[in-house]
């Protein structure tokens, strides 16, 4: 050991820091000397003190939070959140062992692909005895449709991962195959953008490998898949079970930075044979799905008819040649824990070759003879007589299922698919642990998951990855469902790592010049939620306002039956607001729906709008137990405006000016208008008690506006005159009506044979009503009539667009 390893040996960081006997750790090889690779990683932290290491930490964790990562965690409520769990420290290895892991992989990865293309094509591994036929025709994750189904691409598989681990002599063993739909590799970056916060220094970030090429590579993969042999672009997509899965927030996140559209089941209509996506033009071809639902629900006409996330016909689709599938229907039966029982005898059939990284000891225990095996040899084979069994592996499933196996009685399991397994000694790594005598690193259980992606040139592997660390040495804690953390895999280089762009550099190698791509289509669904996230966000708005109006007076009269106090209160009620309520139940529930339509459609968006969003939610929640009627209710309104502007500030005016922000802005113009006249149909009528005009003003935050407009008092003529005839005024309900009639002519199908759209034939007869009458002539009867109008506008919307 030289002097700079013995000096990060004795660091006091690594006090009391004992590895389990006959267990292999990371940081200490078998003759307990600190493997290399983390040598200058632990010298660095060691010169920093706590203090210091705190605050790095804390960065980490910040960023996380500003960029919303979290992990859903499954409870009684189907939608709760939780921090993502991000450990301090990285796990290390070295380039040198990280490519003979993958050459490992990349051998199994073939092996798994020809096995698929067996057990859905001539099935010679079955007829040839080489598999049992029970393990696969009783197995719920094989999809008989699929036979014979040859996949578009040529290929079934092409991304996967591979649960690995160390075992105590150092080498590495497969623990189990992620082949139907692997998650991970977006949260995976997620953790190396936390851990460039947490560590900027040229150590170890210059000499640790990139993972933005293997994503580059990868959209190039899909983007050839989709237009395999079209003579035109097809869209390609990510297909998510929907927002309450446990990884949507990876869902979300890959489809944006892949540039995929972001698609649930409803998204997609089956139509001879070609499946399309429903978007604001109408149906759009779709040539690939990067599927992240099981294969079970995929399809309710074919696979599970209790489906209610899958598409009806996508297996025709597929069949007819028009869709590739990312990981190709039915993979899921690799994941069959006993399937791994066969696959280095299959692999001497298939290939030849001996597995290079090898399964976790797996036993076949599904007929008479494997039993009796099993009795005659417990002892050899390191288990207890109560056979350790383990059921396929559920890809929605976040446990690492083989570290610790349910023990349960091999006579009395009559399933076909039993596997016996050998409990695992796995390898520990450093975490930070907070202990009574300090904080410091201590050894904890983990796996590494790999991903592999495949390209034109073969399978192309993630260079890093992600690690499961189990809690206080407790191996059976490593799924986050049941309180484990993650941690970056680092792969680290002797030498400074060439920088990666995150797009491909310089001109094109083609020689043909580089072109702005046009924006992705806009899915129905995506349209409507945006839509209504603008309507929702207004009503929201105005309802504050009204609220505002009613404490601020309720405070200085004290007198909640004064007759103005009751017109406001009579004005909210119907809308289910209960205006002498604080922070009324009514108010929080137009939040909470722009905050259900916001989670849709966060792909959508900056993340800063997000943020914002989640701000607003927070705030209301706090105010809700705490504030009182009259003037604290006022201010707590402000508060929520103030928010509510800079929520709708970073989301309209930074969003990308194209169809997806059209509808937004019509939500908020159709709202605006309705909720003006609604103001003025209640507060300007003639009839209305003395403030009532100003609490229309109010309300339109026109007051200073109209005192400088209007050198005489507040009259009846002068409000409608600023609310619903100024086009200066970005609040009246002319202006509003431009800026919408603006809008509805710039979406698709806006004319037809020279004539406008429905939409814009609806909305034309009240904006010339209003630009042609006076002040004195708009009645309350010319404010009802706009808003039955602005009814019939969104069922016009609704009808050639998003349905």
């Amino acid at each position: 050991m030289d002097k700079r390893t013995k000096s990060a040996a004795s660091s006091p960081l690594l006090t009391g820091y004992r590895p389990s006997p006959g267990v292999a750790d990371e940081l200490f090889d078998r003759a307990g000397e600190m493997r290399p690779v983390w040598t200058p990683f632990i010298r660095a932290l060691s010169n920093l003190s706590e203090e210091e290491l705190r605050a790095k930490f804390e960065r980490g964790r910040q960023y996380l939070r500003d960029a919303g990562v979290y992990f859903r965690q499954y409870s009684g409520d189907p939608l709760n959140e939780r921090e993502w769990p991000l450990s301090n420290i990285p796990v290390l290895l070295h380039e040198t062992e990280w490519n003979e892991i993958c050459r490992g992989l990349a051998q199994r990865a073939n092996l798994l692909e020809s096995v698929m293309a067996d057990l859905y094509g001539p099935g010679r591994l079955l007829t040839g005895g080489h598999l049992p036929p029970r393990l696969i025709t009783e197995n719920s994750h094989w999809k008989r449709p699929m036979v014979g189904v040859q996949p578009r691409g040529g290929h079934y598989l092409h991304f996967l991962a591979f649960e690995i681990g160390r075992s105590p002599d150092g080498s590495w063993f497969v623990l189990g195959d992620r082949t139907q739909a692997p998650s991970g590799a977006g949260f995976a970056l997620e953790n190396r953008m936390a851990m460039r916060r947490v560590f900027p220094e040229d150590y170890p970030r210059a000499y640790t490998h990139r993972l933005v090429g293997f994503f580059e590579s990868f959209r190039s993969t899909l983007e050839d898949l989709a237009t395999a042999n079209r003579s035109e672009a097809h869209q390609f997509g990510l297909l998510t079970p929907g927002r309450a899965n446990d990884a949507f927030f990876e869902h979300l996140y890959i489809s944006r930075y892949l540039g995929m559209l972001l698609l649930e089941g409803e998204d997609i209509v089956v139509q001879n044979g070609q499946a399309m996506v429903r978007t604001i033009e109408g149906p759009v071809p779709l040539g690939l799905l990067w599927r992240r639902i099981d294969s079970n629900f995929a399809d309710p006409l074919e696979l599970s008819p209790d489906s209610q996330i899958g598409v009806p016909g996508l297996v025709d689709a597929v069949r007819s040649g028009n869709l590739a599938m990312v990981n190709a229907l039915g993979s899921g039966v690799l994941e069959t824990r006993a399937l791994m029982a066969f696959l280095p005898r299959i692999s001497r059939v298939l290939t030849g070759e001996a597995l290079a990284m090898p399964n976790i000891a797996t036993w076949w225990c599904g007929d008479d003879a494997a039993r009796a095996y099993v009795r005659e040899n417990v002892d050899r084979m390191m288990i207890a007589p109560a056979l350790a069994l383990d059921l396929p592996f559920d890809s929605n499933s976040e446990t690492v299922r083989g570290a610790e196996p349910e023990i349960v009685d091999l006579l009395d399991h009559p399933a076909p698919d039993l596997v016996g397994q050998e409990t695992v000694a796995l390898s520990t790594t450093p975490a930070w642990h907070d202990t009574p005598e300090g904080s410091r690193l201590t050894p904890c259980p983990m796996t590494v998951r790999v991903f592999a992606a495949r390209t034109a040139e073969g399978w192309e592997f993630m260079q890093g990855g992600y690690a499961r660390i189990g809690p206080d040495g407790d191996a059976s804690a490593l799924a986050m469902q049941r309180g484990g953390s993650v941690a970056d895999v680092q792969i680290i280089s002797d030498l400074p790592v060439p920088d990666v762009a995150g797009r491909r550099p310089g001109p094109d190698p083609s020689g043909q010049r580089r072109v702005r791509t046009e924006s992705a289509a806009l899915p129905a669904r995506a349209a409507d939620n945006l839509f209504w996230l603008g309507r929702y966000v207004v009503r929201f708005e105005e309802a504050a306002r009204l609220l505002r109006a009613y404490h601020l007076r309720l405070a200085i009269t004290d007198a909640p039956e004064d007759r103005l106090l009751r017109m406001i209160s009579e004005f909210l009620k119907p809308v289910g607001i209960e205006a002498t309520q604080a922070i009324p139940v009514g108010l929080r529930n137009r939040l909470f729906s722009a905050h259900n339509c916001a989670s849709k459609v966060r792909d959508r968006f900056s993340q800063d709008g997000w943020i914002a969003l989640n701000d607003l939610v927070k705030t209301v929640g706090q105010m809700t137990g705490s504030a009182t009627p009259g003037d604290d209710a006022a201010r707590a309104m402000s508060v929520l405006l103030r928010k509510t502007a800079g929520f709708s500030g970073v989301v309209t005016e930074n969003m990308y000016r194209y169809y997806g922000w059209r509808f937004l802005s019509i939500g908020r113009a159709l709202e605006r208008i309705d909720a003006l006249a609604a103001v003025l149909e209640t507060f300007a009528d003639p009839a209305a008690p003395d403030g009532a005009l100003d609490v229309a003003l109010e309300v339109a935050d026109a007051t200073m506006a109209h005192r400088r407009r209007y050198a005489l008092g507040t009259t009846r003529d002068t409000v409608v005159d600023l609310l619903a005839h100024d086009t200066g005024n970005p609040r009246s309900v002319l202006y509003q009506l431009r800026e919408m009639q603006r809008l509805a002519e710039d979406l698709p199908g806006a004319t037809l044979s020279a004539r406008p759209s429905a939409l814009v034939r609806e909305l034309l007869p009240v904006r010339t009503r209003l630009e042609v009458d006076q002040p004195e002539d708009v009645g309350t009867d010319i404010m009802r009539e706009i808003r039955r109008a602005i009814a019939r506008m969104s069922d016009r919307l609704a009808d050639a667009h998003l349905r």
